[in-house]
């Protein structure tokens, strides 16, 4: 049975129309990050508080994410995705107009309700459109807007926060919105539906466990982690959950979550790959941010710059692995992409408080080709083999997979971070003292007595604590890149297309 795909300009209009909607949620992931201490003091919120304007988002999109599988089967997919354009955008206008911290935080648990279903919607769309040999250059345009949304996100929203005010990071998704509501709506068509179940039990399972890893990953490092209360609940909640989750999805005769998801080989251990991708997409990210800021002295706007090239190594890999998808085995270029963004982890394990904008930038642009690379062909991989009636909510847990990853990378390793700062400070404060005979002849000038000179070598030492910590997890993040990698020839390889 053949299958009949759109004509050429009404695919390419559907293609901008996703691409764009991608681009507008993945931007809004990040770039409210640079903006928090701009709402904070117009707001007059603590810092406590006004965290919740990022964690709100990534709670509601996570939770919601997987739903939009299920909403698409039984709705139709074009129906689900433009009224999620239609929420997301509208509510990108309410936090734009937002005057309390309440407000803000309401609009943007309702922005990720929109815009949750957006990426793996989108996402399931172009692989229907298009005929297999046109996988792999749609899943590189898709690659491009949801890895370089995040990427570019804090740039832009330093931009025009200290160009314009904050209110412009939330309201610069009207045009776009807009734009990508006509596309779609004149382009595409409805799917089939299909009138299946609704599981309640076990989307409630799921939203728990979700919800309560995302508080106790976000909230962690505020609250000291174990020694609080409220995170202990929090962890106890998500394992319990999630062990419920699982149990319900192997019993249920008609679960939330299929069992065939996983029982394909490729969509299993591709889900675990795009977890540590997520990793290495966003958590880098958040560790060279402030990396560059308190220790070296960068503004937002110089951080943006120097790892903007991240982005373009990203882009080119994602265009050129789109070519090559049909015409190598999209296994070794996923192993490519991992080894040599090992390889950039290993380089940037090396950096130093005294390295020039250079070094960012070119080991950024390695490490963006690295990241790019491994995209389009693990995507043409997982769907390679997955029965295309799964396809909506496989793209959704696809998706969902890359934000927990996210999620974990950056909560363990700024953790992780902290964590080794303490240590290694306190092993080099050892060797500071008046009768350390290399100590004193490496500093003669060395005053003990004197409060400033105890003070100023004091600093010098966090920051070369701080940096080796840093260093660390880059080496560690590096070494788990290499550990997953076997996980790529478990699978089975994609159909060539020429």
């Amino acid at each position: 049975m053949s299958t009949t795909y759109p004509e050429p300009a009404k695919r390419r209009l559907i293609t901008v129309g996703c691409v764009t909607s991608t681009i507008m949620v993945a931007l809004d992931s990040t770039i409210a990050n640079v903006a928090l201490p701009h709402m904070q003091s117009t707001m007059l919120a603590a810092p406590e508080q006004i965290v919740w304007v990022l964690t709100s988002y990534i709670i509601a999109t996570a939770v919601m994410t997987p739903l939009s599988g299920w909403l698409a089967q039984r709705y139709g997919r074009k129906r689900v995705i433009l009224l999620s354009v239609t929420g997301f955008t509208l509510a990108s206008l309410a936090c734009g107009l937002s005057v309390t911290l309440e407000q803000l935080v309401v609009c943007r648990i309702i922005q990720g309700l929109g815009g949750a279903g957006l990426v793996p919607l989108t996402q399931a769309t172009l692989l229907d459109i298009n005929p297999p040999e046109r996988h792999g250059p749609a899943m590189a345009l898709y690659g491009m807007g949801t890895i370089l949304g995040p990427v570019v996100g804090p740039t832009l929203g330093g931009w025009l926060t200290d160009t314009f005010t904050w209110h412009w990071i939330f309201l610069i998704n009207l045009p776009i919105g807009i734009m990508a509501l006509v596309l779609l709506s004149a382009a595409m068509s409805e799917t089939e539906r299909n009138d299946s179940r609704f599981d309640v039990t076990g989307f409630a399972f799921l939203s728990v466990t979700i919800a309560t890893l995302q508080l106790t990953l976000d909230r962690g490092q505020q609250l000291d982690w174990f020694d609080s209360w409220e995170i202990r609940i929090e962890a106890t909640l998500a394992v319990t959950f999630a062990y419920l989750t699982v149990v319900h999805m192997l019993l249920s005769p008609d679960p939330f979550i299929k069992p065939a998801l996983f029982k394909d080989r490729n969509f299993a251990f591709g889900a675990i790959v795009s977890l540590v991708h997520g990793m290495l997409i966003f958590a880098v990210l958040a560790l060279m941010a402030p990396m560059l800021q308190n220790l070296m002295g960068y503004t937002a706007m110089q951080t943006g710059l120097v790892t903007a090239p991240r982005g373009i190594g990203t882009m080119f890999a994602m265009l050129l692995a789109g070519r090559l998808v049909n015409h190598i085995d999209p296994r070794w270029l996923v192993a490519t992409g991992m080894g040599l963004a090992a390889i950039s982890l290993n380089l940037m394990a090396h950096f130093s408080l005294t390295m020039g904008q250079s070094t960012i930038i070119y080991i950024g642009l390695f490490q963006g080709f690295g990241g790019g690379l491994v995209f389009v062909p693990l995507t043409t991989l997982l769907f390679s083999t997955l029965d295309p009636k799964l396809r909506n909510e496989g793209s959704a847990l696809f998706a969902l997979s890359r934000l927990i990853g996210a999620a974990i990378g950056i909560s363990y390793l700024q953790s992780l971070t902290v964590r080794n700062s303490a240590i290694v400070h306190s092993r080099l404060i050892e060797n500071v003292r008046p009768d350390n005979p290399v100590f004193g002849m490496r500093h003669p000038d060395a005053d003990f007595g004197l409060p400033a000179w105890v003070a100023g070598m004091d600093g010098q030492i966090v920051r070369e604590a701080t940096m080796v910590a840093y260093l660390d997890s880059y080496w560690l993040l590096g070494v788990l890149m290499l550990v997953v990698m076997p996980l790529i020839f478990l699978m089975k390889p994609a159909a060539r297309h020429r």
